[in-house]
């Protein structure tokens, strides 16, 4: 699954979207409320929140290694990594 704004876009793998652990895990940590979780407990991306991105990498800390991606649109779709 994958929302885009003007400047950011995030993608979640489709086999970890439905994952209601990961859900609470990436609502938990976003401090701008861009991820959420639907009736079911899957991801829901907030999309009127993605351009609220600070970049900050929490949703990467929280969720397993390449199954969240923060791409930013402005920068040839370069992607926020973990170093």
């Amino acid at each position: 699954m994958r929302a885009d704004g003007i400047f950011i876009a995030i993608e979640v793998s489709d086999d970890l979207a439905a994952d209601a652990q990961l859900a609470a895990k990436l609502t938990e940590a976003c401090p701008v409320d861009i991820f959420a979780q639907q009736g079911d407990g899957a991801v829901k991306l907030v999309e009127g929140n993605l351009d609220e991105c600070v970049l900050c990498g929490l949703c990467l800390d929280a969720a397993p290694q390449g199954s969240v991606k923060v791409i930013k649109v402005y920068d040839e779709e370069a992607l926020l990594t973990r170093g």
